[in-house]
């Protein structure tokens, strides 16, 4: 299953809530605003390391881009991906849930 993300993590509980629900060879998308859970030393970001190997991280560069992120700070299990990206990985997963 592949799960999009695009509320900030700070704005509400969708993040930790997605967080407690991976399982098994799940995806994880982050856009728009949820790319800020990418930060550095954020408890955000410290979450990712308790998440199971087998699941997928990705984010949209135009959206780390736009939010003044730099791409190359971002933890090594997320694969920065363009619109084309996103569109492979949606038609990979059998399902999608956005959040």
């Amino acid at each position: 299953m592949l799960h999009i993300l695009r509320h900030s993590p700070h704005s509400d509980g969708r993040f930790a809530s997605c967080l407690r629900v991976l399982a098994g060879e799940d995806g994880v998308l982050l856009t728009e605003e949820a790319v800020y859970a990418l930060l550095r030393d954020s408890a955000t970001a410290a979450q990712l390391c308790l998440v199971p190997a087998a699941v997928q991280f990705y984010v949209l560069e135009v959206d780390v881009l736009a939010r003044g992120l730099p791409l190359d700070d971002l933890p090594a299990r997320v694969k920065v991906i363009d619109y084309q990206g996103m569109v492979a990985i949606c038609a990979k997963f059998p399902k999608v849930v956005s959040w």
